[in-house]
C-alpha cells in the first residue's frame, strides 16, 4: 500500500486528532525472530525527538494481510499468469487455479459439514484436524483438475487472516511448502478483501470506487472500496454477524445443519407467514451504519420457548404438521426483520457513500449469506432505488472458496505485492493486528470515531508495542517500509 495513503484518506484526519494516536492493545509477551531494519532501529531508538527516520529507498518484502508487500520480481503478462489459491480460514479447507484473465482452470472444497452437525457449531481444534487431514489432497486435486503441475505456476496466494488461527496455519504452512519446493513467490490474501474482489473476476465491468457488503457467519462489513488495497470501512457489527443469526436460529429450530444454517432457514422460511411473528428491527435508533443481530437472537429464543415448540428433542423432519408450520413462521419472521436490517443499514451507507464517491455505480454484496436468494432480491431493491447496479457472485463463490483467494492473489500479484520464494531455512510467518484508535471526533468530515488497524508481520510486534506516542510517524515509516497494511473504518454522524 502506498506510503501516502494515510494522509490523502478521506474523510480527513486532522493534526490534532492524528496528535492522540496511541497504541490500544499489545501482546502479553515480545516476540523476536530478526533484528528490526536499520531505519526503525533509528526511529525506535529517537522516540523522544521530534524529527522521523528517513526510510530507506528499498527492504526486503514481508508479508502482511492483503499483500502490502512490494517485490522487485518481474510480473509476466497477466494473461500468461497461474495462481494456485489456498483458503483454510474456517471450516472449508479449498485450492484453487485461476488464469489472469479470470478463467478458473479448477476449485475443489472440502466441507466439514459433518463436523459442525456433530459439535454444533466449528470447534476450531477439530477444524485444524480436519484441515490437516486433506490439505494435500485438496491441492493436489486442484493442480490435477487443471492440468498443471506446481512448476507452472506463477505464484501461491494464501488467507493470512482473519480466521481462525489454527485453521489459517494449516493453510499458510501448504503455501509457504509448495512455494519452496518450486521457487514460487507468494501473496498473503486478507479474506474479506477476497469476498469484495472476486465480485471484479464475474463482472469484468466492476471497477473502482464502489460500495461493498460483506456479509458471512463472522463478518458484517459496510466498506467504501477506494481502489485496490485502499478501503474505508463504514459500518460493521456491534455484535453477532447475521450469518451467525442465521445459523443459531437454524439449530434453535431443529433443522438439518449438514446442509448449513442459512439454506436449511431459507428454505422453511419459504412454507412460513414473514407478518407471523412480530419481531423487531434492530437499531433504528442509530444515525450509523453499523448492525446488531445479538437482541434478534434473544426475540427468537424467547418466541421459540413461548410457543413451547420442543426443538430440541424433535427435530423438524420429525415434527408435527402444526409445529413445523410454527417454527416455519418463526423461520420467515426471523428472515424479513433480519433483512430489514441489512437494507435499512445499507441504505444509510448508499447516501453517505454517493456524497463521498459521486461516480459509484456499483453495488456489490458478497460472502456466504449473499448466497440467500431472499437477500439479493432485497438488496437488488435497494441498488435500483439508488440507480447502482447490484454485483453479487454465483453461491459458489459467495462461500469461502479458493478461486477468491487466487483472484485477489492475481489483482496484487500484478501490481508487484508479494513476497519473493521463501527460503529453505526461514520459519513461517504469521500475522497480528495492532489497533490504533483516533482520540479526537472529526466533526468537520461528518465522522464521529475512526480506528486505524496496523497488520504486520509478528516479528515486528514487540518493537512497535514499545512505543506509546509519535504514532503517525510510526504508521508512515512502516508503510514506506512497506512492513503492513492501514485500513481505517469510520463511521458517519
Amino acid at each position: 500500500m502506498a506510503a501516502t495513503l494515510l494522509p490523502t484518506l478521506s474523510p480527513p484526519v486532522s493534526r490534532a486528532a492524528a496528535a492522540f494516536l496511541l497504541l490500544r492493545r499489545a501482546p502479553a509477551k515480545p516476540f523476536s525472530c530478526l533484528r528490526p531494519p536499520p531505519t526503525l532501529r533509528r526511529f525506535l531508538a529517537s522516540a523522544s525527538s521530534s524529527s522521523p527516520a528517513t526510510p530507506p529507498p528499498a527492504l526486503r518484502p514481508l508479508s502482511t494481510v492483503a499483500s502490502s508487500s512490494t517485490a522487485t520480481r518481474a510480473v509476466p503478462a497477466r494473461r500468461d499468469l497461474l495462481m494456485l489459491g489456498i483458503e483454510t480460514s474456517c471450516d472449508d479447507t479449498a485450492a484453487a487455479v485461476v488464469r489472469g484473465d479470470g478463467e478458473i482452470l479448477s476449485q475443489v472444497v472440502s466441507s466439514q459439514a459433518d463436523l459442525l452437525a456433530r459439535y454444533g457449531g466449528v470447534a476450531p481444534k477439530m477444524a485444524e484436524e480436519a484441515h490437516a487431514l486433506v490439505i494435500d489432497q485438496v491441492v493436489q486435486k486442484a493442480l490435477d483438475d487443471a492440468k498443471l503441475s506446481g512448476s507452472d505456476l506463477s505464484a501461491v496466494a494464501v488467507t493470512v487472516g482473519p480466521g481462525l488461527s489454527l485453521c489459517l496455519r494449516v493453510g499458510v504452512h501448504k503455501a509457504r511448502q509448495v512455494a519452496k519446493s518450486f521457487g514460487l513467490p507468494i501473496v498473503g490474501v486478507h479474506h474479506m478483501e477476497a469476498h469484495a474482489l472476486v465480485s471484479r473476476l464475474v463482472n469484468k465491468d466492476l471497477d473502482f470506487p464502489f460500495l461493498a457488503l460483506l456479509i458471512s457467519g463472522g463478518h458484517n462489513l459496510l466498506v467504501l472500496a477506494h481502489s485496490l488495497g485502499q478501503y474505508i470501512q463504514l459500518g460493521t457489527t456491534i455484535d453477532d454477524a447475521i450469518g451467525e443469526a442465521y445459523d443459531k436460529t437454524a439449530r434453535w429450530l431443529g433443522l438439518d445443519m449438514r446442509k448449513g444454517g442459512g439454506p436449511a432457514l431459507e428454505e422453511l422460511a419459504l412454507d412460513g407467514d414473514p407478518d407471523a411473528v412480530k419481531f423487531r428491527v434492530p437499531m433504528r435508533q442509530h444515525k450509523d451504519c453499523n448492525f446488531s443481530y445479538a437482541g434478534l437472537k434473544t426475540q427468537v429464543r424467547l418466541a421459540i420457548e413461548s410457543m413451547n415448540l420442543s426443538t430440541d428433542d424433535i427435530p423438524i423432519l420429525s415434527a408435527s404438521e402444526e409445529d413445523r408450520q410454527s417454527r416455519a413462521n418463526i423461520a420467515a419472521s426471523f428472515q424479513r426483520v433480519a433483512v430489514l436490517h441489512l437494507e435499512e443499514r445499507c441504505q444509510r451507507a448508499v447516501e453517505w457513500a454517493l456524497k463521498i464517491e459521486p461516480s459509484i455505480k456499483y453495488f456489490v454484496v458478497s460472502g456466504g449469506v449473499a448466497s440467500n436468494k431472499y437477500v439479493r432480491s432485497r438488496l437488488n431493491q435497494v441498488a435500483d432505488n439508488n440507480g447502482l447496479q447490484l454485483v453479487s457472485p454465483p453461491p459458489s463463490l459467495c462461500t469461502d472458496n479458493g478461486v477468491m483467494i487466487a483472484w485477489t492473489g492475481i489483482e496484487h500479484f500484478v501490481v508487484g505485492r508479494f513476497e519473493d520464494p521463501p527460503a529453505a531455512d526461514e520459519p513461517d510467518d504469521m500475522q497480528v493486528s495492532v489497533s490504533l484508535l483516533f482520540g479526537e471526533e472529526n466533526k468537520g468530515a461528518g465522522v464521529r470515531q475512526a480506528e486505524v488497524k496496523l497488520l504486520l508481520p509478528i516479528r515486528y510486534c514487540s518493537w512497535i508495542c514499545s512505543i506509546e506516542d509519535r504514532g503517525v510517524e510510526l504508521i508512515r515509516l512502516l508503510a514506506d517500509l512497506q512492513l503492513l497494511v492501514v485500513e481505517v473504518s469510520c463511521w458517519p454522524k
